[in-house]
């Protein structure tokens, strides 16, 4: 169980995830996935049509060009689309600007209808669902509804569809579980990591897998079933002793069971600037919150982008010594989980001050 020992990851992560492939970072342990995704039916299938992914509205994976490809955001990918892939594309619940215009929890989950429906009539062509649990980090902090990831996790078997839970973001402790799949008791058949994994002091990522998915590479030699990856840093041995560094800290200092005292906290740190006549939403899942402002919170009408409103906001709080970040006009709080509740007031309290200030 010490140093290097990939049982470290398997006995936390989401049932049946048994095997564990190394990298360096969030967008090459993505980039993995998809290729473990894509030759597992090359594999397994005597004459394979599964080749598409299908992954959802405003999906961010990373910069590698198979990571491009199933992500959306234009300002990341729209120089590159000559090079990328084509992919499926499902609803994710924006519930704030529901893309079927509708209300939640009236619509019943609808979005998931929708994915159910591409994947009745696709399935035979789909390799995998690429999904990022709990919520869209780059494309604003959008935190899906209880019960969306199960759902998908319920469709993508119902269709014979591989499950890649791309956890770069969500992982380790920041939506108050280990994993953003354990709130749901889903087990995907690729789950990806990094960020976390060593407390962001030392680049290191892991894609892990069912003993299903790695079992369609074995074979003898001159059948060439393994998988040809690997690149220079793949498990640098230094960003390994860190990760389990970074996991004794979780193990000593009881780091989930910390957090929950915080998760509460924040929230009703939020509610206070919730009322704020232009924060039209604040989304929160565990410790990490996206307060959208708007120009007209009663339409929702978002400012005109060259006014650089959330910009504009993060820079006024360095003033006052907080480093927070923008997406667009939505303002990401993204604290450290070893964060004080005086720190967690400190960052609320300054948030606020400076919306009021900037936003107009």
């Amino acid at each position: 169980m010490r140093a290097g020992s990939p049982r470290r990851l398997t006995a936390i992560a989401p049932k049946g995830l048994t095997k564990v492939f190394y990298s360096d970072d969030g967008s090459t342990a993505v980039e993995i996935a998809l290729k473990m995704a894509f030759q597992y039916w090359e594999q397994t299938k005597k004459k394979n049509t599964k080749k598409k992914f299908i992954a959802f509205t405003g999906a961010y994976h990373g910069d590698t060009f198979g990571s491009m490809s199933v992500g959306e955001i234009d300002i990341f990918v729209r120089k590159y689309r000559p090079l990328l892939f084509e992919t499926l594309r499902a609803p994710y619940p924006y519930c704030y600007r529901c893309p079927l215009k509708m209300s939640h929890p009236g619509c019943k989950t609808a979005c998931l209808g929708v994915l159910e429906e591409m994947l009745r009539e696709r399935r035979g062509e789909i390799a995998a669902c690429v999904i990022e649990p709990g919520f869209e980090g780059a494309a604003g902090m959008i935190t899906a509804p209880p019960g969306f990831l199960k759902g998908v996790r319920r469709l993508t078997r119902k269709y014979g569809v591989l499950m890649i839970a791309d956890e770069v973001a969500a992982g380790f402790g920041r939506t108050g579980h280990m994993f953003a799949c354990n709130a749901e008791g889903v087990s995907p058949d690729l789950l990806c990591l990094a960020k976390g994994l060593t407390g962001g002091y030392l680049p290191l990522a892991a894609t892990l897998a069912t003993d299903r998915v790695y079992s369609a590479f074995l074979g003898k030699h001159d059948q060439f079933k393994a998988f040809f990856h690997g690149h220079t840093y793949t498990g640098n041995p230094l960003g390994c002793v860190a990760a389990i560094a970074n996991l004794d800290v979780f193990e000593r200092e009881r780091t989930l069971d910390a957090l929950k005292g915080r998760i509460s906290f924040l929230r009703e740190l939020l509610d206070d600037i919730a009322d704020l006549p232009h924060v039209g939403d604040i989304r929160q899942t565990g410790l990490v919150a996206g307060i959208e402002l708007v120009k007209d919170r009663a339409t929702k009408e978002p400012y005109p982008a060259n006014e650089r409103v959330g910009h504009r906001v993060c820079m006024e709080a360095r003033k006052s010594g907080l480093m927070i970040r923008p997406l667009g006009d939505t303002i990401v709080l993204m604290p450290p989980l070893s964060i004080k509740g005086h720190e967690l007031k400190k960052m609320a309290r300054i948030t606020r001050e400076c919306i009021e200030r900037i936003a107009r």
